[in-house]
């Protein structure tokens, strides 16, 4: 945790220096954003790409409760206030974590290159946050750019569950493993208010190990994309090993209104 805040502190003082002038609606994507997703990925560096479920979830848990106690209007990651710390830093830490996983570190990386380049340092007009999406979306391949508008334009949020899942040793010693899940997209106005939309999306599927003595989570034995097109189906993997839990979205990418039902034991 503390090689976590002494990151995003750095982060937040690199950023806000090179790039975010007047305090505009959506500035704090520029500074406070870039800042957690900075910390995030160094944090990712040195424990590993499959504990940062535990930091997922922890932002996710956050954001969820707090958005929950808006008295005025919930803004979208691209128009949010600077106020809203709960929008720019706890669901931004899982918007910019989903959209590296779908279209890579690098990727993102190049972006961030060319808005440093385009306005480091920079004399009014400063940069605002339009700029810095367009610069994620010229890097997002065609079958992701439905995910600019979600994660960045839109509140969005799923409701993803595992409603069984079972595992059945083979001949050989690994495991058919089934599950059966649910998937439902909503869109959110600024009062709460959710409509639910048609599933169309790239969501994971997986699997884990029971966690070994004294650690919190298993390994993890299967991960693949799906294209989610329908809002319930039964998917069927192969593993090594027996698994202790299996679901959809397992890592936490999406904002999950009930992200503890995700895997199934």
């Amino acid at each position: 945790m503390v090689h976590y805040i002494v990151a995003h502190e750095m982060a937040h003082q690199w950023w806000a220096h090179q790039v975010v002038g007047a305090n505009m609606e959506g500035a704090t994507l520029l500074s406070e954003t870039m800042a957690q997703y900075s910390a995030l990925m160094i944090m990712e560096h040195e424990y590993g790409r499959d504990m940062m479920r535990k930091f997922l979830k922890y932002e996710m848990d956050n954001y969820l409760r707090n958005r929950g106690r808006e008295r005025l209007k919930e803004q979208p990651l691209l128009h949010v206030e600077a106020n809203q710390g709960y929008v720019h830093y706890r669901k931004g830490s899982v918007v910019m974590y989903m959209l590296k996983e779908m279209i890579g570190e690098e990727a993102i990386n190049r972006a961030l290159r060319k808005m440093v380049e385009r306005f480091a340092y920079h004399e009014p007009p400063y940069p605002t946050s339009h700029e810095l999406v367009d610069l994620f979306d010229a890097e997002t391949p065609a079958q992701y750019k439905y995910l600019i508008k979600d994660l960045f334009e839109d509140i969005t949020l799923f409701s993803n569950r595992t409603i069984e899942a079972s595992a059945k040793k083979r001949s050989d010693g690994k495991y058919d493993v089934s599950i059966d899940v649910e998937s439902k997209k909503f869109k959110a106005d600024d009062k709460g208010a959710e409509t639910e939309v048609k599933v169309d999306d790239w969501i994971e599927i997986g699997a884990f190990a029971k966690p070994e003595k004294d650690k919190k989570y298993g390994k993890t034995l299967y991960r693949e994309r799906i294209h989610m097109t329908e809002a319930h189906k039964v998917f069927q993997f192969v593993v090594d090993e027996l698994p202790e839990k299996a679901g959809i979205d397992p890592f936490l990418l999406l904002v999950d209104r009930v992200p503890d039902d995700n895997t199934k034991r």
